[in-house]
């Protein structure tokens, strides 16, 4: 049984209301430790802190603030294992998904970050009476709010650019998943970054996420998560003028013509459609099948899917693991009833697992593929954040636009095509953010990343990281 405590200028501090949730893990159901349920006096209490830190952390020089960052990702590196356990046994993922890919991208972020504020340039404009330049200056106080599908890996991919450039921050993981980002502050000190530059909170969204939102001292919020959620943030942070970052929902379209390399195809629409059990905003939930081919990749698609190995997220022999929450996996599955209610058919998959011993009371759900469904059925519009893909087939690439257009969400899409002209067609008219032609969740992170529509607002990733977490000032001198 753990407790978690509050992370505060350098040391960690129980919530000063005394209260705590439960933590369970999802692999056994069991109760395996709990959280400190903080609320606005702790909130306070970490503005504080960041506040008086932030005169000396924002005047360092930048070699020194690369030097501690790069620290930071090497604490990362040389906890591998250790971090790679924790997450998986807090979200549910396996271990060699953690530790391949949550763990080391989490490092990533602090490494690029690290150089990229060496070569982070503003712009001047010459003219024969003046020169005028550009000032990026750091806001200040920063929130920085994510969710509990990539634990480590979207806490950072946040956090690492504020501190880059020189902003102090109050962050908040998910309730659901707090371990590893409390392993983060004692990584932290070990870099050497001064107290009171990264502070984390624990406890609920209503209670600390909003304390955080609310505060006037706060100037900027950096969220990932729930549409709804990123709703209530925008609604109460843009009247106090603070700059959003809002990366949200998605529930994107795979569309596959029959011109592609077919087993490529197969083999990452299979990983797309359910790594992370498809808990991860990027999968690729819709998938559109050129109707000459959909009989084929129906057959072969349904039989890869069953050979899946659900299991154990400890042991390195799963290729899926539970899901992260007992609400979750309700939620999960009376979305696989509500989808056959719409006149769906369950083509594999579609129940709850449950396994023997220490697994009995864990949260599993088989991966579950469903043909049959239209596209205005709720099963297809609503974000489901499971194991769970449906397949429709298309006549040509304006049936496929249109199906693939016709959604609330527009974060990322995936095109599987040989043909380079219909490629780029494509990519321009899609209502997305992202777009993958031949491949899926390639990511550069000097590229932008965020979504259109009900995901969100604003960019992630390089330079639109670092200008989000910056104020620009304009300079003009007069030379007679």
């Amino acid at each position: 049984m753990q407790t978690i405590n509050n992370f505060i200028n350098g040391t960690y501090v129980p919530p000063l209301g005394g209260q705590y949730l439960d933590n369970y893990a999802p692999a056994t159901g069991a109760l395996c430790g709990r959280i400190a349920r903080s609320g606005a006096e702790d909130v306070e209490r970490a503005v504080q802190a960041a506040v008086a830190a932030f005169p000396a952390w924002s005047a360092i020089s930048l070699d020194q603030r690369h030097d501690i960052l790069r620290a930071v990702a090497d604490g990362i590196m040389q906890n591998l294992d250790r971090l790679a356990e924790a997450e998986s046994a807090d979200s549910g993922k396996t271990i060699t998904t953690a530790r391949t890919i949550d763990i080391p991208r989490a490092a990533l972020n602090f490494k690029f970050f690290a150089t990229a504020l060496l070569h982070f340039a503003s712009e001047s404009h010459h003219r024969p009476d003046a020169l005028s330049y550009t000032l990026r200056q750091p806001l200040g106080v920063v929130g920085c709010i994510s969710p509990w599908n990539l634990p480590l890996y979207l806490f950072t991919w946040k956090i690492a650019p504020a501190l880059a450039a020189g902003n102090c921050v109050v962050g908040k993981p998910s309730e659901i998943t707090p371990l590893t980002a409390a392993l983060l502050g004692e990584i932290c000190n070990t870099a050497g970054l001064p107290p009171g530059v990264l502070n984390i909170v624990q406890g609920l969204g209503p209670e600390v996420g909003a304390a955080i939102v609310q505060h006037p001292k706060i100037k900027a919020i950096s969220f990932t998560g729930s549409t709804r959620a990123g709703a209530e943030i925008a609604r109460v942070a843009a009247p106090m003028f603070k700059k959003l970052s809002l990366e949200l929902g998605g529930k994107n379209p795979n569309i596959i013509f029959a011109d592609c390399d077919y087993e490529q195809m197969l083999e990452t629409t299979v990983r797309s459609s359910f790594n992370n059990q498809g808990q991860i905003c990027l999968c690729g939930s819709r998938i559109y099948v050129e109707k000459s081919l959909y009989e084929k990749f129906k057959k072969d698609f349904v039989e890869r899917v069953r050979l899946l190995r659900v299991g154990d997220p400890a042991s390195p022999e799963s290729q899926l693991g539970a899901v992260v929450s007992k609400t979750h996996f309700e939620k999960v599955l009376s979305y696989i009833d509500l989808a056959q209610e719409e006149g769906g058919m369950v083509l594999c998959g579609g129940r709850a697992l449950q396994f023997p011993g220490t697994q009995a009371g864990g949260w599993y759900i088989e991966p579950t593929v469903i043909e049959g469904l239209l596209t205005t059925c709720r099963s297809n519009q609503e974000e489901i954040f499971g194991p769970v893909a449906t397949i429709q087939p298309f006549e040509d690439e304006a049936d496929a636009m249109a199906q693939a257009n016709d959604s609330p969400y527009g974060l990322n899409a995936t095109i599987w095509t040989s043909h380079l002209q219909r490629a780029h067609r494509m990519a321009a008219a899609l209502q997305c953010g992202i777009v993958w032609i031949n491949t899926w969740m390639l990511r550069d992170l000097r590229t932008p990343f965020g979504g259109v529509k009900n995901s969100g607002m604003g960019r992630e990733g390089g330079w639109e990281a670092l200008r989000f977490f910056s104020e620009t000032k304009n300079v003009t001198i007069g030379l007679g």
